[in-house]
């Protein structure tokens, strides 16, 4: 995967951003996705991510991850291919914005690691890019079940 990483305001320690580079890695490789694979993650404050969720979903409250997925569900595909496979380009799968804050806000709520609730975002916001999701109980019982499967085999377990 080529993952571009922004902690600007360095609401990261160095072992974090690690652990979120190593875990996309890891999921990318569980995905099978192909190594030219391009995303990027953004980690913001907890009133930039309100504001982003705000402008963009109209919902006025911080939230833990905001996916912004290229491919949103419109055929891009020529012939059956998607585009990028019949130009030869690496495929470009979105942006992740997470905060930090509220991910450890998340961790003393449910009573675990901040590591496992950075985790748990970053993992689900990297399944949002790839096209799954939860609003209906059939997407769910494929998602979420997924989403553990990728942070157990990765080592970060409740």
């Amino acid at each position: 995967m080529n993952l571009d990483v922004y902690d600007d305001d360095h609401l990261l320690t160095p072992e974090s951003l690690a652990l979120v580079k190593d875990l996309v890695q890891f999921a990318g490789h569980q995905l099978k996705l192909k190594n030219d694979t391009e995303m990027s993650i953004t980690f913001v404050s907890k009133e930039r991510i309100r504001e982003i969720n705000n402008q963009y979903r109209h919902v006025d409250r911080a939230t833990d991850v905001i996916s912004f997925a290229i491919e949103d569900g419109d055929d891009d595909s020529v012939f059956g291919e998607p585009i990028e496979a019949l130009a030869d380009l690496p495929r470009n799968i979105g942006d992740l914005f997470i905060s930090p804050e509220i991910a450890k806000e998340q961790a003393e709520r449910f009573g675990h690691s901040f590591r496992r609730e950075l985790g748990y975002t970053t993992v689900h916001g990297f399944l949002h890019l790839n096209g799954y999701d939860h609003i209906k109980k059939a997407d769910e019982a494929v998602m979420i079940p997924l989403q553990e499967k990728i942070l157990d085999a990765y080592g970060l377990t409740r």
